[in-house]
């Protein structure tokens, strides 16, 4: 049974290659009661353009409960080619230091991975809004440069649109961006960011510097880092993965960054 839900989308993941080798991404958002919910699977760039939704802007959508995931949160779009599947509402914006989006965002915040992980087997919490103790590092870690020839040529082969309009297959990201932290108890963490904004800054910043990598990683880390981590009051948005949920020790990566400026930053005018 489907319904129609209005979410304010506040999480679009790097597209990734699905074990049917389809290009897809994961979105998430808060309804109106403040309760997450995960549209999964998405072929995202297969939308029209007008239907291709972005951060902290409210939406709606019919979805049925995706049967194929235990995941509480997680819905599917009904008929993804159907003309009227996206209803756009407003976009929430930054004024007031972000004072809207936090009014929706920060309404249950975890500060224990210990417990969040727990949730995470014995509920199935699979989202989440988390605040780390402290920020230790911002990671880049090399990683394979290409799909795989069995993804690439499974996708090559899939016609997203029509026969005469193809899909050109998204560039898979050659490293991986990590935070480490620490969580109330003092443990020391790493977890990896899948957030769509941070491929998109490296894949900028490298045609800025002219193919260099060096260059384009370090002003990735410059906003990661000297940015979100040492200017910002950063929140963490966590998401699970189906196949890690229950067979990894933390099942957890990052999806997404939530960063308003520090309070004591706020300059008021007089």
């Amino acid at each position: 049974m489907s319904m129609r839900k209005r979410i304010l989308i506040t999480v679009k993941t790097y597209p990734s290659i699905s074990r049917k080798y389809e290009e897809l991404v994961c979105t998430a958002g808060f309804d109106d009661n403040g309760n997450w919910i995960r549209i999964y699977p998405v072929p995202f760039r297969r939308l029209p353009y007008d239907k291709q939704y972005k951060k902290y802007h409210w939406i709606e959508i019919d979805l049925i409960k995706n049967t194929r995931d235990f995941r509480p949160e997680s819905f599917r779009p009904r008929d993804i080619d159907s003309p009227d599947l996206i209803k756009f509402g407003d976009r929430v914006g930054t004024e007031n230091n972000w004072a809207k989006r936090k009014e929706i965002v920060l309404q249950n915040v975890y500060d224990d991975m210990s417990r969040l992980i727990s949730e995470a087997k014995s509920k199935g919490t699979s989202l989440a809004v988390y605040k780390p103790a402290t920020i230790i590092d911002f990671v880049i870690d090399s990683t394979d440069r290409e799909w795989t020839e069995k993804q690439r040529s499974a996708l090559e082969q899939k016609s997203l649109f029509s026969s005469s309009e193809k899909l050109k297959i998204v560039k898979k990201l050659p490293y991986k961006f990590s935070y480490v932290f620490s969580d109330n108890s003092g443990k020391k963490r790493k977890l990896m960011n899948e957030d769509w904004e941070v491929g998109a800054l490296y894949w900028n910043c490298l045609a800025r510097h002219k193919g260099d990598e060096k260059a384009a990683c370090a002003d990735v880390r410059k906003k990661y880092w000297d940015d979100f981590a040492k200017t910002k009051d950063l929140y963490f948005f966590l998401g699970t993965t189906l196949a890690n949920h229950q067979r990894a020790p933390n099942p957890f990566i990052i999806i997404g960054t939530f960063h308003p400026k520090k309070e004591n930053q706020i300059k008021l005018d007089f």
